[in-house]
């Protein structure tokens, strides 16, 4: 088995050929919208690239969403792109460092054909930044082939009868993307791999964090098979059940080829049969309802096919399941396939028999079914016809499925997908460059998780270090270096964290912590005060306001609730635990106790 991975994550800096924020639209209604069909173009090679040609022949639609707030006309494809965003270059170049990779001389912007309707370009922009550097693991070292920067794709927001519709939001949004080489042992390493670069990035704090901000894509192969792409891996813990399933995926497909070419060379007539007369007093819901719309059956005959369309690859995912997946990029739904328990659908044994005979199936051979108009209906039996007659395991894109499985989206591309850009110039990487890079890049992720150690337990260490606050940790100790770094440590991770729980945010995190601590060092209130304090600040009170409620009872006024407490500790925290620092109380009492003690003794003496 050969392994790799490709990390794509965005980072923290305006969007990347032009000064548009980096702000994504929760559900603001578009300024504009705009609506485009792309089409492929022949490379400076002569060939056109499969996966575009694959997505050409869907011939969608493409609806836009544009926004004036982070959109502008170079993310319409109306102007030309703007110079390369030269902070998102340094960032790339920061981390490119702790990866001990190598910066090229020069960088050069490249085009990348995409037609699936993600860029409005029809291509995505993208350049090598460093080449050839390694990541230590447990497993040893694990080759980076390259560290690139490119732009975001255009986000889905719906798909539905051959129109999509994307928002242009997050489109040229700068991401890093960093490739290994093919030396990942297993799924397991896979994982470890996956995080430890996920740490470096993130430990810059230049990259944005949450929900799809981060996209793993997986490339697997093995003896026998292909090597094929698994894309949008988001959920790290799944990476080695990606692993493994795919390996049994493969070794599945290169089993029914076995079987399959015990025949022979693998035939199957291209023939597309109009089937709708068999069925013109179905009971079968799916074909009636389809007739009754106008659509038509097609049906496409699988020779020694009988029983591998039911072989399991995965699952709940069958040969026939793949088929379908070919089937479904041509607009369909869906196919029925002769392994399956067909009277589930409705279909009588008098149909399953006119079938067979009108196909001319034998007792080996198979068969498929679609229900769509007739254009539709061909070509997706177009689609199956071609998957069916490959006699290898075809190189694929496959899009993660939350179970592990993965589903075919479109063929690997090739190097017909890449071609110059020729609207961004070159951009030369000087000394000059790159000592400024070194000079501002700050502690390696190895020296900060060493920092952390030094001055927090070992759980609270490790969760900082995937903290998206760990940033705002480093600050904070820096500046409030009497306050110890347990409580910033525990205020940002547990206190923020149950509060939000209970319905109480904080807005601005930042200047909020920056007050409390810079008060808390003055000794103006106690710990246990924090999450009250924190809590009227959630509810829209200034900090100063809040804190007045809290003030710290100390020195001559902690004396006098002492006494009239009849100096009992538990009584006075009872009363006042939010208000008094239980050491201060403790130094009190001892001290009251002392000065009792040598009174008594002295009436004695």
């Amino acid at each position: 088995m050969m392994l790799g991975l490709e990390i794509h994550q965005r980072l923290l800096t305006h969007k990347l050929f032009c000064s548009c924020p980096s702000e994504l639209v929760e559900d603001g209604q578009p300024d504009l919208v705009v609506h485009r069909q792309l089409r492929p173009v022949i490379s400076e090679m002569g060939e056109m690239d499969e996966a575009s040609r694959h997505e050409f022949e869907n011939r969608k639609q493409f609806e836009y969403l544009a926004y004036e707030k982070c959109n502008c006309l170079v993310e319409l494809d109306e102007e030309p792109p703007h110079d390369l965003n030269r902070e998102a270059l340094k960032i790339v170049s920061q981390i490119a460092l702790q990866l001990n990779a190598k910066p090229v001389d020069e960088v050069h912007i490249m085009r990348k054909l995409v037609i699936d309707g993600s860029n409005t370009s029809g291509f995505q922009r993208t350049a090598i930044i460093a080449l050839d550097g390694y990541l230590e693991t447990s497993k040893g070292k694990v080759g980076i082939q390259t560290i690139a920067l490119e732009e975001e794709s255009a986000g889905i927001v719906k798909s539905e009868n051959g129109k999509v519709v994307y928002s242009l939001d997050r489109l040229g949004i700068p991401l890093i993307e960093i490739a290994t080489a093919p030396e990942i042992k297993d799924g397991e390493h896979l994982l470890e791999v996956a995080e430890k670069i996920g740490l470096i990035m993130r430990a810059t704090g230049r990259v944005a964090r949450g929900l799809g901000t981060i996209r793993q894509d997986v490339n697997v192969s093995i003896e026998g098979g292909a090597r094929v792409e698994i894309k949008g891996a988001q959920d790290l813990k799944m990476l080695p059940t990606l692993v493994e399933l795919e390996v049994k995926r493969q070794q599945k497909l290169i089993f029914i080829l076995e079987q399959l070419k015990k025949h022979g060379k693998i035939f199957i007539k291209k023939e597309f049969v109009d089937v709708s007369h068999i069925f013109k007093n179905t009971e079968a819901k799916l074909i009636k309802s389809g007739l009754a719309a106008g659509q038509s059956v097609f049906a496409l005959k699988l020779p020694h096919h009988a029983g591998l369309l039911g072989q399991e690859l995965g699952p709940n995912r069958r040969y026939g399941t793949e088929l379908s997946d070919y089937a479904k990029t041509a607009g369909v739904k869906g196919l029925i396939h002769s392994d399956e328990h067909l009277e589930k659908y409705g279909i009588k044994p008098a149909e399953i028999q006119e079938l067979r005979t009108t196909l001319n199936v034998q007792i080996d051979d198979a068969f498929v079914l679609v229900v769509a108009d007739a254009t539709t209906a061909k070509k997706a039996l177009q689609k199956v016809y071609e998957r069916a007659s490959m006699d290898y395991v075809p190189k694929e894109t496959r899009k993660a499925n939350e179970d592990g499985t993965t589903s075919f989206m479109r063929p690997l591309p090739g190097r017909a997908r890449l071609y110059p850009e020729t609207d961004v110039p070159p951009i030369v990487i000087t000394k000059e460059f790159l000592r400024e890079v070194e000079r501002e890049k700050g502690k390696s992720f190895e020296e900060k998780k060493e920092d952390l150690f030094s001055m927090l337990n070992k759980e609270m260490a490790e969760q900082m270090l995937r903290s998206k606050n760990l940033l705002l940790f480093e600050k904070l100790v820096a500046k409030f270096q009497k306050v110890e770094p347990t409580l910033i440590a525990s205020t940002l991770e547990n206190t923020l964290v149950s509060l939000r729980r209970e319905g109480h945010e904080i807005k601005d995190v930042e200047r909020t912590m920056n007050e409390l601590f810079s008060a808390y060092q003055e000794g103006r209130f106690v710990k246990a005060a924090i999450p009250e304090i924190l809590k009227l600040v959630a509810s829209g009170e200034d900090f100063s306001s809040a804190l007045k409620k809290f003030e710290r009872i100390s020195g001559e006024k902690l004396k006098k609730v002492v006494e009239e407490c009849g100096h009992d500790q538990k009584v006075v925290m009872s009363k006042y635990r939010l208000y008094v620092d239980p050491k201060e109380l403790g130094e009190l009492l001892a001290k009251t106790s002392d000065q009792s003690n040598a009174s008594k003794t002295g009436k004695v003496g």
